[in-house]
């Protein structure tokens, strides 16, 4: 089931800016599952970290080194998160 809710909240967010201001605002794990809750979804944090693992494996070598603290830019990892690409925190 919280396979399903993460499928929802990722498919809302794509269309929700007001949610995902909030979610970037998050300061850890806990309150980025606080915030889902709110909205309606429930995600397990295993469920969180399995997706985030998942998106981490399919990152290019130039998108690792940005989020490493590479050559990459902030503006690079700000257009990685609004492609959905990765998830900051």
């Amino acid at each position: 089931m919280s396979e399903e809710q993460l499928a929802a909240l990722l498919a809302k967010l794509k269309d929700d800016a007001g949610l995902q201001e909030k979610l970037k605002g998050a300061a850890d794990l806990d309150a980025v599952l606080a915030i889902a809750k709110d909205a309606g979804f429930d995600i397990s944090k295993a469920s969180w970290l399995r997706y985030q693992a998942n998106q981490t494996l399919e990152l290019s070598d130039e998108e690792l080194e940005v989020i490493a603290g590479g050559m990459g830019t902030y503006e690079e990892l700000e257009i990685m998160c609004s492609k959905g690409t990765i998830f900051r925190r």
